[in-house]
């Protein structure tokens, strides 16, 4: 990873937790849903700068997560570690996933077509996520496991999350504003996204 993309990726990882932290402190009613956008600047990683990009970005957005929920929360040092695995997961897949936007040149398809990857990128944090719940931690913390109910929960309010921020993504790179300005930043001229990913 060269140092252009090592910066876009630290600041990617930076701007996933000041999204999360942005969630936590509008969830002005205590106990209420707060939406956590916190993945769409891993999306963003993993789509522009690869798989590499997004595994790391997603590791540096999950540290504020992890600690919330970790350490300040229920799930100990386990929470700390297993967020931002997950959210590397997710970084990870749709960075490998984004290879195929490369390959098409029409921009409303390419946009289209970021929706179900998006959606797709997320199966493995999912899975993850249900295990962590399901198995790490009444197995290292000794606890009981979540009751069904509230695991769904989660796990409905993540995919709702998602599918909110796959549109924005498809926005995202629709916008050709958008992808000039992103790819300005690796090249001296102003290229696609095509020529963006390529370069991965």
């Amino acid at each position: 990873m060269n140092t252009k993309k090592l910066t876009f990726t630290i600041m990617m990882g930076a701007l996933g937790n000041a999204l999360c932290l942005i969630s936590y402190l509008l969830q002005i009613i205590p106990g209420a849903v707060a939406l956590d956008l916190s993945l769409l600047a891993v999306f963003i990683a993993g789509v522009y700068a690869g798989p590499k990009s997004g595994f790391a970005a997603g590791l540096m957005a999950g540290i504020l997560p992890g600690i919330m929920f970790g350490p300040l929360g229920t799930g100990g040092i386990l929470g700390l570690i297993a967020l931002p695995l997950g959210k590397g997961l997710t970084g990870l897949t749709i960075g490998l996933l984004a290879l195929m936007l490369s390959r098409i040149d029409n921009r409303i398809f390419k946009a289209l077509l970021c929706v179900p990857l998006i959606l797709l990128a997320y199966i493995p944090e999912g899975i993850f996520t249900y295990a962590y719940f399901t198995v790490l931690l009444p197995l290292f913390l000794n606890s009981e496991a979540l009751s069904s109910a509230i695991i769904y929960a989660v796990m409905t309010k993540a995919i709702i999350e998602v599918a909110i921020m796959s549109i924005i993504m498809a926005v995202l790179i629709y916008s050709k504003a958008v992808s000039n300005f992103i790819g300005a930043y690796f090249y001296k001229t102003k290229p696609t996204i095509n020529q963006t990913i390529k370069q991965q």
